[in-house]
C-alpha cells in the first residue's frame, strides 16, 4: 500500500519489546478529495533503526503494509488505529517549494494582465442583431401565437 500525506506527530525513535530492535513512529494525515473529504489519519511505523529525517509538516510518500490495531484506550473502551508497518517513507518535494538548482535560475515573468483598452480591442465590438433577423424573430413569434389562437377558439 501507499499513502501519501503530511506528517502530523514528529516521528520518535522506539524499541520493540519483543525483538528489542529500534523503529521510527510517527502519525500521518492523507487528504482526501471527492465527496468524503476528511482527512484520514494512520500510525506509521518505519522499521528501520536509521533516522528518516523527516519533520512534522513534511510530505511524505509510504509505502509497506496495513494493519488494523486495535487497543484498551485510557478511558477503558475498545479502540483502534489504523497502522502502516512501512518498509519506506520517502519526503517528497511540493511544486511550489524552490529546489538547490532553481535557485540560481532566473524567476519566471509575472503575468502582465491587458489593459481595458487592449482587452475592448481583442474582445471586438458588441454584435447586435441585424435588422432581418430581428423581423424573422417578430413573425416566428406572431405564428406561433395565431397557431395557439386558433385552437382555443
Amino acid at each position: 500500500m501507499q499513502v501519501f500525506g503530511n506528517i502530523a506527530t514528529a516521528p520518535e525513535r522506539r524499541v520493540s519489546k519483543v525483538t528489542n530492535k529500534g523503529y521510527y513512529q510517527h502519525r500521518l494525515c492523507e487528504a482526501q478529495r471527492g465527496v468524503d473529504n476528511s482527512p484520514t489519519f494512520y500510525t506509521v511505523r518505519v522499521m528501520k533503526d536509521e533516522n528518516p529525517n523527516l519533520a512534522l509538516g513534511d510530505f511524505v510518500r509510504v509505502t509497506g503494509k496495513l494493519k488494523a490495531d486495535f487497543y484498551i484506550g485510557r478511558d477503558g473502551k475498545p479502540s483502534g488505529t489504523l497502522l502502516i508497518i512501512a518498509f519506506d517513507a520517502m519526503k517528497i518535494a511540493k511544486p511550489s517549494e524552490l529546489t538547490e538548482e532553481s535557485k540560481g535560475k532566473q524567476p519566471l515573468a509575472p503575468k502582465v494582465e491587458p489593459k481595458k483598452e487592449e482587452r475592448a480591442l481583442v474582445q471586438g465590438p458588441e454584435r447586435k442583431p441585424e435588422p432581418a433577423q430581428e423581423m424573422v424573430q417578430e413573425v416566428v413569434q406572431e405564428e406561433c401565437e395565431s397557431d395557439w389562437s386558433r385552437l382555443y377558439n
